[in-house]
């Protein structure tokens, strides 16, 4: 990442919402107040996405109703396809970019006319066709999640996305592990650079992981997008709520990684603005280590290297040494020749 690029950091509202979209707006707010570039959420249309035997998984399981199938759990937390219209509105009120992953063709085409410029494509429509075709087609930037899934398998998706109509250049894959929290353990950062290297784009990371240092560890390591799970209260009921952040934490993470994007600087190794006033307190000069008296022959036994260093550097200490002093120089005086 260069000097000048920022991180796009999105705040994943997902379905933490809890079906509310009074809950959704003030997520908004919350993500906008924490410095995040976008808010996301996720659009459904449960029928078209699963069937009614479709099972939860384990973590689903342990953080909601344990008889209810995946369908039924999903049809109370998302909200009806008409309250995106009013999101995206709150979110240009807000000055804070509006996305949501769209999880079926219907949810693509309102998103669509909803005018965004950005598609997110989960990482379990990773090897969906007619999905990948649909998203493709749309010409927009893309992110894609890339939980569950191996190198042939993104690569592939990203055949089939450029092969619709979209640009590889338009295209950003994170990397990502589908379980809710991922132990650390299983977070292998450093696939992500695998991508970025193997696939020619660009990369980023969706993290769910609890707390907020490997999303700043991506950063440092190179990731130009950052996606990251907030509530607005960690005991609410719902799928996601456990591995995800508060927003003093969402705050505190954002506030990190812009000052890692500082911190990562140009590349060239040289002397900062900061510290070359420090240049002639901390470095050393040669100096007389007793009185020197004129034409006396400059050796190791009557020189010495001191700060200041603003005199001659112990660089040239060689060519110093069996020159004669052209002057008298007292003890601890800075040498010249």
């Amino acid at each position: 990442m260069g000097i000048d690029k920022k991180v796009f950091i999105i705040a994943e509202a997902g379905v933490n919402h809890n079906g509310k979209i009074e809950n959704a707006i003030e997520m908004i707010s919350v993500a906008k107040e924490s410095g995040a570039d976008a808010i996301k959420f996720q659009t459904a249309v449960p029928e078209l996405v699963m069937t009614v035997n479709a099972e939860k998984a384990d973590y689903q399981i342990d953080l909601t109703e344990k008889t209810e199938s995946q369908l039924e759990m999903v049809k109370k937390i998302h909200l009806p396809l008409k309250d995106y219209k009013i999101l995206k509105e709150e979110c240009e009120l807000a000055n804070i970019e509006f996305m949501s992953t769209p999880f079926d063709h219907e949810s693509i085409k309102l998103l669509a006319d909803l005018g965004l410029e950005r598609f997110k494509v989960p990482s379990g429509e990773i090897t969906n066709l007619p999905y990948l075709r649909h998203v493709g087609r749309l010409g927009k930037s893309v992110i894609m999640s890339s939980g569950m899934s191996d190198l042939k398998e993104i690569e592939t998706a990203l055949g089939v996305l450029e092969k619709a109509g979209t640009l590889r250049r338009q295209i950003t894959v994170l990397h990502c592990n589908t379980e809710y929290p991922t132990p650390m353990e299983d977070v292998n950062l450093n696939a992500m650079l695998t991508m970025r290297d193997g696939l020619g784009v660009q990369v980023g990371y969706s993290d769910h992981t609890l707390g907020i240092e490997i999303s700043i560890a991506a950063v440092a390591l190179g990731a130009t997008v950052i996606e990251k799970h907030f509530t607005l209260d960690r005991t609410l009921t719902g799928p996601d709520h456990r591995a995800s952040l508060e927003p003093y934490e969402l705050k505190a993470m954002i506030q990190a990684i812009r000052n890692i994007e500082k911190s990562l600087g140009d590349g060239i190794k040289q002397p900062s603005l900061s510290e070359q006033k420090n240049i002639p307190i901390v470095r050393r000069s040669i100096v007389a280590a007793r009185d020197i008296q004129k034409e006396e022959v400059f050796t190791e036994e009557n020189l010495a290297v001191k700060r200041p260093g603003t005199g001659i550097s112990p660089m040239l200490w060689d060519e110093v040494i069996g020159k004669v002093a052209n002057r008298r120089f007292e003890s601890d005086e800075l040498i010249d020749i």
